[in-house]
């Protein structure tokens, strides 16, 4: 068991009876370590194929969650070498804060192997 599933920040999306997504929602995150002000973070936002246009009702749902944690803003970085995810992003109303390098392949944060950059997004609240 990963360690956000066991402390309840991952959380599984039903549509019609059937699982149709999952997210996991954190209050800290060190690839933020540099920016001020209380904030949630969005991490490993997936949707099947056959739930498409959950994820903006995910992302309603994880910002009204942040801010009922008294959060300013909503973050979340992604693999900054995808364009088309970027763009869903911001189409969202997500702004780009500025690329960084992470350990570890993407969706992981290991110290040390592969490095990924990505790009830091964040939505106001």
């Amino acid at each position: 068991m990963t360690p956000a599933v066991e402390r309840g920040g991952t959380w599984l999306v039903r549509a019609n009876g059937r699982i149709a997504g999952t997210v996991t929602l954190d209050w800290s995150d060190p690839v933020w370590s540099d920016c001020l002000g209380r904030a949630g973070y969005l991490h490993r936002m997936a949707v099947e194929r056959w739930a498409a246009g959950t994820g903006s009702a995910i992302l309603t749902w994880a910002a009204d969650r942040a801010r009922a944690h008294d959060a300013a803003v909503l973050r979340l970085d992604c693999v900054a070498t995808n364009p088309g995810l970027r763009a869903y992003y911001e189409a969202a109303g997500f702004h780009h804060r500025g690329d960084v390098e992470v350990g570890g392949a993407p969706g992981q944060r290991s110290g040390g192997g592969t490095r990924t950059l990505v790009s830091r997004y964040e939505l106001l609240l």
